[in-house]
């Protein structure tokens, strides 16, 4: 029996509004999955203070919701040949709304973090089936819409996260991160099932499936993730755990893409990489990744670490980029039935690297004026990588293989940032030491001007009642957490720069791409 569920009613035949109101239902499903990876990062300190979890802890409120999704993405396109796309998308909705409620009721770390690792796992399908299921109700030109509509929603959606969160943990309290979900997931749970029937399920395939690989990719997806997020904190391969989950996803990734090319039944279509332009736009994706990811995770963490923001100020800061990225969604979808979509993911590509280099001379005062400007152009900036990367990618396979080929789409650009924060989280901690150093070596008797500021800030101490020995180490301290500051900064961008690096190099890229077939 064929691995592609036959169709129960052809999309072409479906009224056009009936179409836009099914597609933009998923399209919630899908936005507050993507949404979910990031509303928590604004907050883990008021999640830890509400459940009595230390730092160490409450980190894994997100790295388990992340190393959950990113397992189950690319086995959603075999899950939905074998449940149909609407009931796949239907029980991931109802699962995540589930788990979104028990994470709002969770009584000790322990249990917000194996829920979390739940919604992940169950709204994680939802994203790479928004992408299948907008090539197969759209052609021409509503095609170049849809795609620049899911575009948009996925870059989007992890880039409002902080600020939503934020805003909500302030009015309400950290619990509603997770109510929220459960209007919207029972909507989308009723709504799916009865507007989407483009295929229909072929539970044969359970016969025979190949579960060993199933259990490889799992191993090596949540190996890798668990490597990439702790990597950085606990020195890469000088702790013993991150060496062997090293190892363990490198050794299981391996045998997973030795067998998955042998097997009858593979659960992913590896061999679409075997297509010029299904690489490069892998790649681009796994860019667009790196760029969303790694930079909602800079500049909040700039924000409360150098300037000591809250959750709302740190959401209020950032929320330039969504807003200009909405507006340009219109632009785009203009530009993108006139001009090849080759060259505006050239300009895309290259004007997100512009974007971080106006990032680059950062300084510790820093605010949402000074983020303005280069947070709009990166907002503009990821609607024009991302959408054509969308359409020039997948509108190049044909309609057999895109649910397999969707989820290997979609894992790229998760991986990407993954490896993205982790690189960052890595720049940060080295270069940090780095220029802390370089600037400590500046800081000796010989420096005029480091005198006259201990005199001057000693003074200003022993005036507020401290003896002088006293006060003279207050001093010192106040030098050493000045120069700590600055390092960071300097830090900060270092990381700004690798990001535009990386960006410019994968614009030259763009010209190998192929235009799709109309």
């Amino acid at each position: 029996m064929s691995s592609v569920a036959a169709p129960l009613m052809a999309p072409a035949e479906m009224p056009v509004s009936k179409k836009v109101f099914a597609f933009a239902t998923m399209c919630i499903g899908m936005f507050i999955a993507l949404l979910d990876i990031q509303i928590v990062s604004a907050s883990l300190r008021d999640i830890g203070g509400g459940l009595s979890a230390g730092d160490d802890e409450t980190v894994w409120v997100q790295t388990s919701y992340l190393i959950a999704e990113i397992i189950i993405i690319p086995l959603s396109g075999w899950l939905a040949s074998v449940m149909s796309t609407r009931w796949l998308f239907a029980v991931s909705a109802c699962g995540f709304t589930v788990m979104s409620l028990l994470c709002g009721w969770a009584w000790n770390i322990q249990s917000m973090i194996a829920f979390r690792a739940l919604q992940g796992l169950a709204g994680g399908s939802m994203i790479p089936l928004v992408f299948t299921t907008a090539f197969a109700f759209f052609q021409g030109k509503q095609r170049v819409i849809a795609a620049a509509t899911v575009g948009a929603l996925a870059s989007l959606a992890p880039t409002l996260g902080p600020t939503v969160g934020g805003w909500i943990t302030d009015n309400f309290s950290w619990h509603w991160l997770f109510y929220i979900n459960i209007l919207p997931g029972i909507y989308i749970a009723i709504a799916v099932p009865l507007l989407v029937r483009i295929d229909s399920p072929n539970p044969e395939l359970l016969r025979g499936a190949d579960y060993f690989s199933i259990a490889l990719l799992a191993l090596s997806l949540g190996c890798l993730e668990y490597t990439l997020e702790e990597g950085p904190r606990w020195g890469w391969f000088d702790d013993s755990t991150i060496t062997t989950t090293g190892w363990i996803a490198l050794l299981c990734g391996v045998l997973f893409i030795f067998r998955t090319l042998n097997h009858a039944k593979p659960i992913m279509d590896l061999r679409a990489l075997k297509d010029p332009g299904f690489s490069l736009g892998c790649y681009f994706s796994f860019m667009a990744g790196v760029g969303i990811f790694a930079t909602i995770y800079l500049t909040p963490l700039f924000l409360s670490q150098v300037r000591g923001f809250s959750a709302l100020e740190i959401g209020l800061a950032i929320f330039s980029t969504g807003i200009f990225q909405i507006l340009s969604i219109p632009l785009y979808a203009w530009l993108a039935n006139r001009v090849d979509l080759r060259i505006l993911l050239a300009f895309g590509l290259m004007s997100f690297g512009v974007s971080m280099f106006f990032f680059v001379p950062i300084t510790h005062d820093w605010g949402a004026k000074e983020l303005l400007f280069p947070q709009a152009f990166r907002g503009m900036a990821q609607q024009f990588a991302v959408a054509p990367t969308v359409t020039l990618t997948l509108g190049s396979l044909p309609p057999a293989r895109l649910k397999l080929a969707s989820g290997l789409f979609n894992l790229m650009r998760n991986l990407g940032g993954a490896i993205g924060i982790a690189l960052c989280g890595t720049v940060l901690n080295d270069r940090t030491n780095l220029h802390f150093s370089r600037l400590a070596d500046h800081l000796n008797s010989a420096s005029l001007s480091l005198g006259d500021y201990l005199q001057s800030r000693t003074a200003a101490l022993m005036f507020n009642g401290l003896s002088l020995d006293a006060a003279h180490t207050a001093a010192l301290q106040s030098l050493a957490s000045l120069t700590l500051r600055e390092a960071r900064t300097q830090a900060f961008s270092d990381a700004f720069w690798l990001i535009m690096v990386g960006f410019c190099i994968a614009a030259l890229l763009v010209p190998l791409m192929k235009k799709p077939a109309a």
